[in-house]
């Protein structure tokens, strides 16, 4: 009974409203202030923010007073109006900074640019002393190391591979091992 009063009462204010009544505006605005504040504290609990956000909604329904066919059921456009204009403010605050723009895009470019730099000049002489220190080892243990660490395979797969059993894959691992750590200290 209330909820058919309360769309009955929204009729005949929108109605005075469109003719141009701007008191009808007013009472539509008592009539849901209270129902979009609720809803909207479902939603934030800056009650701010809040009133903000319901004060640009009932804007935007004054604005379309000369569009009739604009908005068929006023309560549900208000809660999603109430809705996606939150929802807005909320992206709005996550991606606005104090900072402009072109400051944080050149500042952290070159950083990058330099970071990018150092890392891959450390990975180039770090590849070279490993090229260095396996020409130490014999042609079966750097095969061998290759295709455990570098290759990642098992060492199942490695005896299958250099045609040997698997206790003489792991000697050879274990010795070419010793002669790397060996060499490593040495340079």
């Amino acid at each position: 009974m209330i909820r058919t009063n309360l769309k009955d009462r929204t009729a005949q204010l929108i109605a005075a409203f469109c003719a141009g009544n701007d008191r009808a505006f007013g009472e539509l605005y008592d009539l849901y202030v209270h129902i979009l504040f609720n809803y909207g504290l479902r939603l934030t609990n800056d009650q701010e923010l809040l009133k903000d956000c319901i004060h640009d909604v009932f804007v935007r329904v004054y604005s379309k007073r000369n569009d009739r066919n604009s908005i068929k059921n006023l309560g549900s456009y208000l809660i999603i109006s109430l809705k996606n204009k939150l929802l807005d403010e909320f992206r709005r605050q996550n991606f606005t900074s104090e900072t402009p723009a072109e400051d944080f895009y050149t500042k952290r470019a070159t950083e990058d640019t330099e970071h990018d730099y150092i890392e891959a000049e450390h990975e180039r002489l770090q590849q070279l002393m490993v090229s260095n220190l396996m020409e130490n080892l014999t042609r079966r243990q750097r095969q061998a190391i290759t295709l455990y660490y570098i290759e990642q395979r098992k060492y199942d797969e490695i005896c299958g591979i250099m045609q040997m059993n698997y206790h003489s894959v792991r000697n050879l691992m274990h010795r070419g091992m010793l002669k790397l750590r060996e060499a490593a200290n040495i340079a």
